[in-house]
């Protein structure tokens, strides 16, 4: 789907070249409320060393280097799809699992965001399955803090090699802090399906991915959702929502949610109970190593380290749903077993 354009007022690109802004949907979700969630639950209570070096690592070596000059001089390239190559052969290079590229449009960002950025190059990083061998644990938290770091790497460094060849761009950073809305664009940009869980699924990585991207004007080939059987391998699995234990996995698609790119109602996580246990249980992650897509053939450790196919479960008492942010900072999402939607 083509971008829409809003009628504002064109934004000036690093080479003071106008361009036009792109206005998120207004049926778009608002940026999640990490602060008020966490206030609303009692505070964050995870206290890993580790966990709070890549925090600070993120934050103070990462962030200021998002933005930078431009080149003067613009590399030009003979194609839209020798462009995207060549974003791509770099993506990998910088330590990307996963690369495509995709255009943004009004429905790909949080509410209330705009940008002048017309594509995304969408990159996804791999998790270590050794750490996911019992979730949820102080190791699998760590894990969850090293890939948003690593990624992150991986999008600053891109970031800088697109304005050294002559295009003004913006880091979204996989932690989460962007405009961009990760999981629409890594769909639109052939990363996988969205499973059960509310996670994409990669026909080769499974679910044990983050995503990031950076956004750009520079013009590429872009690629296109698959339909590799995933969405219908999650209608006959439960396995994430049987392990989940704040029951917070949906049994059956929502169709108020909308369409996946598939056309298929989309299944929904009922946040309320999610978020809760998720503070308290070192960032959870169960419903990801639990999935068993593809017997499981992605589950493996690519460095050879031993490894069982399934993990060590520790599923403890679920704290009680919080459902109190305000309206204007609240996502829509299904009250599952309890109330209706809000």
């Amino acid at each position: 789907m083509g971008s829409t354009l809003s009628g504002s007022a064109p934004e000036a690109d690093g080479r003071g070249v106008s361009l036009p802004v792109i206005q998120a949907s207004p049926d778009s979700p608002p940026a999640f409320a990490w602060d008020s969630w966490y206030a609303g639950v009692g505070g964050r209570t995870i206290d890993i060393p580790e966990v709070k070096e890549y925090l600070r690592m993120i934050f103070e070596e990462q962030y200021p280097l998002f933005d930078g000059p431009v080149a003067p001089e613009q590399r030009r390239y003979s194609s839209p799809e020798e462009a995207a190559a060549a974003v791509k052969e770099k993506a990998r290079e910088f330590g990307a699992d996963l690369v495509g590229i995709c255009e943004i449009g009004p429905e790909d960002m949080y509410r209330g965001r705009s940008v002048t950025e017309r594509y995304a190059i969408a990159v996804g990083g791999r998790m270590l399955w050794r750490a996911f061998q019992v979730v949820p644990s102080r190791e699998s938290a760590i894990e969850c803090l090293r890939v948003y770091h690593a990624l992150g790497e991986t999008v600053v460094k891109l970031a800088a090699w697109v304005r050294s060849v002559g295009y003004a761009c913006r880091v979204e950073h996989p932690i989460g802090d962007s405009n961009l809305l990760h999981v629409p664009i890594g769909l639109k940009a052939g990363f996988g399906e969205l499973g059960r869980h509310g996670s994409i699924i990669n026909p080769v990585l499974g679910p044990l991915f983050r995503m990031g991207s950076v956004i750009t004007s520079l013009e590429m080939a872009t690629d296109s959702p698959i339909d590799a059987g995933i969405a219908a391998f999650c209608d006959t699995c439960r396995a994430c929502r049987i392990y989940c234990p704040a029951k917070a996995v949906p049994d059956a698609r929502s169709p108020e949610a909308g369409k996946d790119h598939l056309g298929n109602d989309r299944y929904m996580v009922d946040t309320g109970r999610c978020f809760p246990y998720f503070t308290r249980h070192n960032y959870c992650s169960i419903c990801l190593p639990v999935c068993v897509y593809h017997h499981k053939e992605w589950a493996r450790d690519f460095e050879g380290h031993a490894t069982a196919l399934f993990p060590k479960v520790i599923m403890a008492e679920p704290p009680d749903p919080f459902d109190g942010i305000s309206p204007v900072q609240r996502h829509r999402y299904p009250r599952l077993n309890r109330a209706q939607e809000i």
